[in-house]
C-alpha cells in the first residue's frame, strides 16, 4: 500500500502549487518467534505533532506477493479500532500516544509468517516500515496428519486445505514437517497440499498405486497447482496440546448432538481431529473406544498395537462419518487450560 502525500506550499510568486511526495516503505527489519507465542512487530513514529491536521490513522497489512491479494490485519482511527479476518482478537497495538504503533500478534501460527506493512498518517507525513516475519518451531513438538472432509478426497482448494486445518486446531503443514514426519515413518497415498502451496505425499512403502513397486520411498511431489481450480487433500500439523485431552466416561452410547452437549457440560468442548492427534503422538494417548469429534467423524487413538484395535502399527483409526443421528458411539473432549 504506497500512499501520495500532498503539502500545499503557499508563496509570494506562486500560491496554491502543491509538492506531492510518495512514500515508500524503509528496508524490511526481520523479527523470528515461535510457533504459538506471542511477538511485537515494530514500527515506531514521532508523536508530538501527530494530532495536527485530525485524527491519527495507523494501518497494518500483510503483504502478499500479488499486492491485490494483501490482508488487512488492524486499522486505528482516533479511538477506533478494528481487527480483521484471522487476527480478529489476536493483534494489538502498542501505545500510540507514546509515538509506539508496533503490532503486537498473539498465538502465533505458521500461517502469520511473511511481511507485514505499517503505515502511520498524522497529517504531515505518511511512514511506511514493512516488517518480515519468521516462526520457528520445535519439529519434534508437534505432529502431521492427512485430512480430507466428509464429503470424501480430493474436495479442497487451497484456501479450504487452509481453512480446514484451521478448524481442526492446526495449521496446514510445511514441507519440512512432511519430511520429518515422512522420516518418523508417515505413510500415505493420497495426495495434499502444502503451506507453500504444493501438492505432496509421503511413501515409505512403494506400491503400485503410489508410484509404482519399482519405486522408492520418499515424498513425491505434484509441485505447484492452482490454488483456486485444483482439488486434494491436505497436510495438517498439530501443535503440543494447551489442554486436556480425554475420554468422556458415559453410561450410554451417544448421537452427535449428544456428544456434544456431554462435552459442554463437563466445561469442556467436544475434541477436534488436531486434538487427538497430538495427544496420540505427543502424549502416547491409547484409547480401544471409537468416539465422536467435532467434524462429525469417529476416530480412536492407539499407540500399543494389539488384537482388535489395531494389531500392526500406532495410529489414530478412522471409523467414518455416520449419520449424526445414530447411537453408537462415545466421546472425546478437550478442555483447555486457563
Amino acid at each position: 500500500m504506497i500512499s501520495l502525500v500532498c503539502i500545499t506550499i503557499i508563496s509570494l510568486t506562486l500560491a496554491g502549487s502543491a509538492y506531492c511526495q510518495m512514500a515508500s516503505p524503509s528496508s524490511p527489519k526481520l523479527v523470528k518467534t515461535e510457533l504459538g507465542g506471542n511477538v511485537t512487530l515494530p514500527c515506531k513514529f514521532e508523536s508530538e505533532d501527530s494530532f495536527f491536521f485530525g485524527s491519527l490513522k495507523v494501518t497494518w497489512t500483510k503483504v502478499a506477493e500479488d499486492e491485490s491479494q494483501n490482508e488487512d490485519v488492524l486499522v486505528s482511527i482516533g479511538l477506533l479500532k478494528r481487527t480483521y479476518g484471522n487476527f480478529d482478537n489476536r493483534a494489538f497495538l502498542v501505545d500510540l500516544e507514546g509515538g509506539d504503533s508496533s503490532l503486537v500478534l498473539t498465538k502465533v501460527s505458521m500461517e502469520d509468517m511473511g511481511r507485514y506493512r505499517c503505515e502511520v498518517i498524522d497529517g504531515m507525513e505518511d511512514i511506511i516500515q514493512d516488517v518480515i516475519l519468521e516462526v520457528e518451531n520445535d519439529l519434534s513438538e508437534g505432529v502431521v496428519f492427512p485430512y480430507s472432509p466428509h464429503r470424501g478426497r480430493y474436495n479442497l482448494n487451497f484456501d479450504d486445505a487452509v481453512q480446514t486445518c484451521a478448524s481442526q486446531d492446526a495449521v496446514i503443514a510445511s514441507f519440512d514437517q512432511l519430511l520429518e514426519a515422512w522420516k518418523d515413518g508417515l505413510d500415505w497415498c493420497n495426495a495434499g497440499w502444502l503451506s507453500d502451496g504444493t501438492v505432496q505425499y509421503p511413501i515409505t512403502k512403494p506400491r503400485q498405486p503410489c508410484g509404482g513397486t519399482n519405486s522408492n520411498p520418499g515424498v513425491r511431489n505434484y509441485g505447484h497447482r492452482n490454488k483456486k481450480m485444483s482439488r486434494f487433500d491436505v497436510f495438517c500439523y498439530a501443535s503440543k496440546l494447551m489442554g486436556h485431552f480425554y475420554w468422556l466416561v458415559q453410561p450410554d452410547r451417544l448421537s452427535y448432538d449428544e456428544a456434544v452437549q456431554a462435552c459442554r457440560d463437563d466445561n469442556a468442548e467436544i475434541a477436534k481431529v488436531g486434538h487427538m492427534y497430538a495427544a496420540w503422538k505427543l502424549e502416547a494417548y491409547d484409547r480401544c473406544d471409537a468416539g465422536w469429534l467435532a467434524d462429525g467423524s469417529v476416530r480412536y487413538p492407539i499407540s500399543r498395537p494389539r488384537k482388535n484395535c489395531s494389531p500392526t502399527e500406532a495410529a489414530v483409526r478412522f471409523v467414518a462419518f455416520p449419520d449424526k443421528k445414530v447411537k453408537s458411539y462415545g466421546v472425546y473432549c478437550f478442555k483447555a487450560y486457563q
